[in-house]
């Protein structure tokens, strides 16, 4: 298995050199030269296996240039009890008849980022040894909240590496922010930015793509990679879940081999809806695809028409996670389905860049129209639905899970249809609780973020993550916060260059 650029198709290189460099040097994504298949006999042996097996299976098969025993090395460090705090790793919880919550967030973090950077920094040490790489790798994040926390435990100490996050200043929850700040490790760095998301995304490629940072880390022994999921080794990880969900679900046989199954997933960058997508073109059986946006809804849109157009005005909501205009994976989505055409992905990524907008072909059109359903929802439909949920069946849920689940209902409303559903809830209300306590009716002013906690945990029984309880009395480490026009200057002045 090699990967290619999603835009220059003559890029060749190993799983171990696409994660290691993370971006293709001409700003395309890497992506599989070809896409695996799972048969029905695999799925039904998956559903006898833990999910450290079932994700040695799925990397085996994007994977090829590791050994198996490298590949074990990697998943029976990550997944594991000592990293989660459930044997399953992932649950799945039965919110309503045919309709089940795919419960991601019971790692460190408490966001479903844990699934794929609690292996990344082990799929990483592994390529670099592979290749033959003596450099420091240095990790640029830029984060919407999770990532970054998530990608900081990843990498705290581990030999050979160095992390540096970036968040928007008033972009993220106070318990997101509370979780960067306070972060433990001898090679982290936090550092606020003056802007939104996307500033601090579009700022960490330029920082990747610029040769003259490439050339000053180099003559000092660096290197840099990425643990967002621009990088393969985020996104392959993500695949694994869908489909150890479908084995586990023939297994408990709430569905037959062979039923299709609806996936639906709160998305900002189009990454953890992409690996859904892969998971179905590898032979899981999905139906659709249901893509759920908060106010920033460029991806509905997009899926709805054909049209992107980051024109628009940014919402700062309560699903801070999601508030993202430039979702940089559908970049991978519309080379597999454009056939592969470097240049036409150059060609749209090109006007994105340059005017903000593009407009897909017909055919693309027709093909997303097939693939996904999209929907959007506000803040106060989010709380609504939050609420809703409590009230019926004492399930708490976060504020973007809550946006998964209103748009999938608003799905069924219009469709009727009725194939049982996976729902992606993708963090733990505890990460929210101001938010979701406001939904409920319970919200309290003058409380601050770890009241807030003890109440939810008071009303709801739900038990607290114990790496949330124990911020408190955690002291902050990092309170920089600069413009987002002098991240170059940060990054270089942090490494001593």
């Amino acid at each position: 298995m090699y990967y290619k650029s999603t835009r220059n198709s003559d890029v060749n290189v190993t799983s171990a050199q696409a994660i290691a460099q993370g971006i293709s040097k001409d700003g395309g994504l890497f992506v599989p030269s070809e896409i695996p298949s799972i048969s029905f006999d695999d799925i039904k042996n998956l559903g006898d296996m833990g999910y450290s097996q079932r994700a040695a299976f799925v990397f085996g098969k994007y994977l090829t240039d590791f050994s198996e025993a490298e590949i074990a090395y990697c998943v029976d460090n990550a997944y594991s009890t000592k990293n989660f705090e459930t044997e399953n790793i992932c649950e799945l919880a039965h919110l309503f008849d045919g309709t089940y919550m795919l419960e991601l967030w019971h790692g460190p973090t408490c966001a479903f980022k844990d699934m794929a950077l609690q292996i990344l920094p082990y799929l990483l040490t592994t390529s670099t040894k592979k290749i033959n790489l003596d450099k420091k790798v240095v990790i640029l994040v830029a984060t919407s909240g999770d990532t970054g926390k998530a990608a900081l435990e990843g990498f705290k100490d581990v030999p050979g590496t160095q992390i540096l996050v970036f968040y928007p200043e008033d972009g993220v929850s106070a318990m997101q922010k509370k979780q960067m700040t306070t972060q433990e490790g001898e090679n982290v760095g936090v550092c606020a930015i003056k802007g939104n998301f996307d500033d601090a995304q579009n700022g960490v490629k330029a920082i990747f793509t610029s040769e003259e940072v490439a050339d000053k880390l180099a003559e000092n022994g660096f290197m840099f990679s990425s643990a967002n999921s621009i990088n393969w080794g985020r996104l392959a990880p993500q695949i694994i879940y869908y489909v150890s969900s479908y084995a586990q679900l023939v297994k408990d046989g709430e569905i037959n081999l062979g039923d299709k199954i609806n996936i639906v997933v709160p998305t900002g960058n189009f990454g953890n809806i992409l690996a859904g997508y892969y998971a179905k073109k590898m032979g899981i059986p999905v139906n659709k695809l249901i893509c759920a946006s908060n106010a920033n809804n460029v991806l509905t849109e997009f899926l709805t028409t054909g049209v992107y157009n980051r024109n628009r005005q940014f919402h700062t909501t309560i699903s801070p996670s999601m508030d993202i205009l430039i979702s940089s994976n559908l970049e991978r989505l519309l080379y597999h389905i454009c056939g592969e055409n470097d240049a036409t992905i150059r060609d749209w990524f090109g006007k994105l860049a340059s005017e903000g907008k593009y407009e897909v072909s017909d055919d693309v059109k027709a093909i997303l129209k097939d693939e996904f359903y999209a929907g959007c929802c506000g803040d106060e439909e989010t709380k609504a639905c939050i609420d809703d949920i409590f009230n019926k069946f004492s399930y708490i849920c976060d504020t973007h899970t809550a946006v998964a689940v209103k748009v999938y209902e608003d799905y069924v409303k219009e469709t009727g249809d009725e194939t049982k559903t996976v729902i992606a809830s993708t963090a733990s209300p505890y990460k929210f609780s101001n938010s979701v306590l406001d939904a409920i009716g319970a919200f309290d002013a003058d409380a601050d973020e770890f009241a807030l906690v003890d109440k939810l945990c008071e009303i709801t029984k739900l038990a607290v993550p114990a790496s949330l309880s124990e911020l408190k009395d955690k002291e902050v480490r990092f309170t920089s916060s600069i413009n987002k026009n002098d991240m170059k200057e940060f990054v270089l002045s942090t490494l001593g260059i």
